[in-house]
């Protein structure tokens, strides 16, 4: 089964100072269908304004990734962390048992981000705070591992039996995706376009552009080929 979430449906709320736009089921924004995707909750795409950011603020027991698009945002946590995340580097934040914290865009210029939230597989464990600079942006044309339950490969370490991969793609490129009976593949492309081989799509729906996304399962396999240079999200979920 694919399906395939266009960025112009998606939930949308501009408060000014933050445009924002939910892949699923968010705040105010609430739609039966598009409540999650297996253990992926969240996908939220953040325009920030300058100097404008988040106050302190709580989670619970929810992985919570933020992915710098251009810009950055900076974060304090009730840990007593505080960095300045930027484009090619990820935040993992285990809410677990609880914790706070900040959100600010320091620059003089608007931040694009992606904020991500996976369920965790157990509840109240310690929480946790972890960001890593990854050569997505060097290493282009391929998938790099940024998340998963084990560390894998220098990865994030999660509290679920999930995998989120990025990569940059040139013009040419191409990418086969192949599902299977246990896991669920989730694809939001972040910059870029990309043209869609399967069967049961057709031509009026073969192509993604920035925040379009498919969600792929029941082993089925899709490719990808990439028509300008691309960015690309990649989650493996339970």
């Amino acid at each position: 089964m694919v399906v395939i979430r266009k960025s112009i449906d998606r939930g949308h709320v501009d408060h000014g100072w933050l445009n924002a736009r939910h892949s699923f089921s968010f705040g105010n924004y609430q739609d039966p269908d598009w409540m999650g995707f297996g253990t992926l909750r969240v996908i939220n795409e953040d325009v920030i304004s300058p100097r404008m950011g988040f106050g302190e603020h709580g989670h619970r027991d929810m992985e919570i990734i933020t992915y710098p698009i251009s810009g950055a945002i900076r974060h304090r946590d009730s840990l007593g962390n505080e960095q300045d995340i930027v484009h090619g580097m990820i935040q993992r934040m285990s809410a677990g048992s609880g914790i706070r914290h900040s959100e600010f865009n320091p620059l003089n210029e608007e931040t694009h981000l992606l904020q991500i939230w996976i369920e965790p597989r157990e509840k109240s464990v310690n929480p946790s705070h972890e960001s890593k600079q990854f050569p997505i942006l060097e290493e282009t044309g391929r998938l790099h591992l940024l998340a998963s339950e084990s560390g894998e490969d220098g990865s994030l370490k999660i509290e679920q039996d999930a995998r989120m991969h990025a990569g940059v793609f040139n013009p040419g490129d191409s990418l086969r995706l192949d599902s299977n009976q246990s896991r669920k593949l989730w694809v939001q492309l972040v910059q870029g376009t990309v043209k869609l081989s399967h069967a049961g799509i057709d031509n009026e729906n073969n192509s993604l552009r920035a925040g379009d996304a498919i969600g792929i399962s029941d082993s089925e396999t899709v490719e990808l080929a990439f028509i300008e240079p691309s960015e690309v999200l990649v989650f493996e979920l339970s």
